[in-house]
């Protein structure tokens, strides 16, 4: 069985292309929704469309698994390491292979194999590991985050596609406040456009990483989203272009709650602006731009619900109270989403 996932998954990986088209604008009024994924014992944090659309996810109980596009079948397989439970929220792949990170100490980085199954290419055994996100740059570069360790915001990279992967030193990268953290709600803490990377951070104080060449470098910026709590901050981030990006967050203790929980920039994150204050959506757990709608469509999705924005975030509506973690899209006008229990797949309609 776990020879048949894991051939599926390079399969997939290498053959798949898709072809990007701008279409013109429009508004959305509605979603049609088709659970393709029900399981009550998950709780899935972390997918992945690929290029062809098949959907890959990697979910709590070490189960992940992969919904081929061609036919629409499932191969579902789980993890084993020990006796760990493992929990996996933050999925990456690159053409040819497919990652998923364990959440906890010893953190554990998984890569397809070679001998037919999956196989640990970073381990670590900080007692206060947490990685929350990962995403590839390119086939050969990926980055994945965390909390902190040592000061600093986790960060760790592969310059070799996947093979190894480093931790970059504190002394690299912008200390950590008090109370600087991340949550792996959606796999969505990192944005790449380019050579571009943002990383969101939340709790106590909610901020910006941000480098230029691939994580060589970094700084940071300021964000005026709601922080001070552990609970509270940026949950998720998504950049269009190397200048206009967006982020949403709050508290999820407190989900109707919108004061805040909001920003947008269009100078590359180095300044962001409270949008739709007191307004709709309230606490979301991730926000994904449209794709091919030049930055002006978003769509949040949440426990609490669905909204989209025309207008590139300064007005919403909300078109459903279905419950999700987390979205990404296949085109303009279809996405999987996931959440407790299950996977479906959105249809957007005028």
């Amino acid at each position: 069985m776990m020879n048949k996932v894991i051939l599926l998954f390079v399969f997939a990986l290498i053959c798949s292309c898709k072809t990007k088209e701008e279409i013109s604008p429009r508004y959305i009024t509605n979603i049609e929704f088709e659970d393709v994924l029900n399981d009550s014992l998950l709780s899935i944090r972390a997918i992945d469309v690929l290029n062809d659309g098949s959907l890959a996810f990697a979910a709590n109980k070490g189960t992940f698994g992969m919904r081929n596009a061609s036919d629409n079948t499932w191969l579902v397989s789980n993890q084993i390491y020990d006796t760990l439970k493992l929990e996996f929220r933050a999925i990456a792949h690159t053409a040819t292979d497919f990652f998923m990170i364990s959440v906890g100490s010893p953190t554990l980085l998984y890569k397809t194999g070679t001998n037919g199954k999956m196989d640990v290419v970073y381990k670590e055994n900080h007692p206060n590991a947490f990685y929350d996100a990962m995403k590839f740059w390119n086939d050969k570069e990926g980055i994945a985050m965390g909390d902190p360790t040592d000061g600093c915001i986790s960060i760790i990279v592969t310059r070799n596609g996947g093979n190894t992967w480093t931790k970059l030193s504190c002394t690299d990268l912008p200390s950590a406040n008090d109370g600087e953290a991340a949550f792996a709600a959606s796999n969505t803490n990192i944005a790449i456009y380019g050579d571009h990377t943002w990383i969101a951070t939340g709790g106590i104080s909610s901020r910006v990483l941000y480098s230029g060449d691939k994580g060589y470098s970094w700084e940071v910026f300021e964000t005026p989203i709601i922080q001070g709590k552990n609970t509270t901050g940026m949950y998720s981030i998504d950049f269009y272009d190397d200048l206009n990006g967006f982020a949403i967050g709050g508290d999820y203790t407190v989900p109707d709650a919108n004061e805040n929980n909001k920003i947008a920039t269009n100078d590359g994150g180095k300044t962001w602006q409270v949008v739709a204050k007191g307004q709709t959506p309230n606490y979301r757990s991730c926000v994904q731009y449209v794709p091919n709608k030049k930055g002006k469509e978003l769509v949040s999705v949440g426990f609490k619900g669905v909204d989209y924005s025309s207008d590139s975030g300064n007005t919403w509506s909300h078109l459903s109270d279905e419950s999700f973690y987390t979205l990404r899209f296949i085109n303009d006008s279809t996405a999987f989403a996931a959440g407790r229990g299950r996977i479906s797949k959105l249809k957007f309609r005028e």
